[in-house]
């Protein structure tokens, strides 16, 4: 009885994060939008640490961007800077609903599908190889000298 209340209050828990996590991705870019009135992100230095340090993007350099362009109503800017920030807007809102119907219902609904390690594997696979095309046409558009500007160390 004990550890099944433990269970419970853990999963409640988790879903309570789950909701802030995916509301924070949808509300952060919102107002980043707000204050873009003047297109700064578009020159503007990345926040990601990897890219600071390498100069290089990781693979989610530009996610928020993309939501930014998205919420602007520019699609085809929004998948210029990351090809899944639509998709991104599309899971976080599905995931608040599910959560929160979870929560209210007292059921789980979709635990096959997100926890399904196939799904998982192929999604890694796609995020990878659309990473190294990036990579690619990265070094391919910038100079060494334009990848040492867009580090912290020049």
């Amino acid at each position: 009885m004990i550890s099944t209340d433990f269970t419970n209050n853990k999963r409640t828990t988790r879903k309570i994060y789950g909701i802030i996590g995916a509301l924070i991705t949808l509300i952060v870019p919102f107002f980043l939008m707000l204050d873009n009135h003047d297109h700064h992100l578009e020159t503007d230095q990345s926040l990601c640490p990897f890219k600071m340090v390498t100069g290089f993007p990781c693979p989610g350099c530009g996610i928020t961007k993309s939501l930014v362009y998205f919420y602007e109503g520019d699609l085809y800017k929004s998948l210029s800077y990351h090809i899944l920030g639509p998709f991104v807007i599309l899971f976080c809102a599905t995931t608040i609903v599910v959560l929160i119907t979870e929560l209210i219902t007292k059921k789980e609904y979709f635990t096959k599908l997100m926890f399904n390690r196939k799904l998982a594997y192929k999604l890694a696979y796609f995020l990878a190889f659309y990473h190294v095309v990036r990579l690619v046409l990265f070094v391919k558009n910038n100079s060494f000298d334009d990848i040492l500007h867009q580090s912290i160390w020049f």
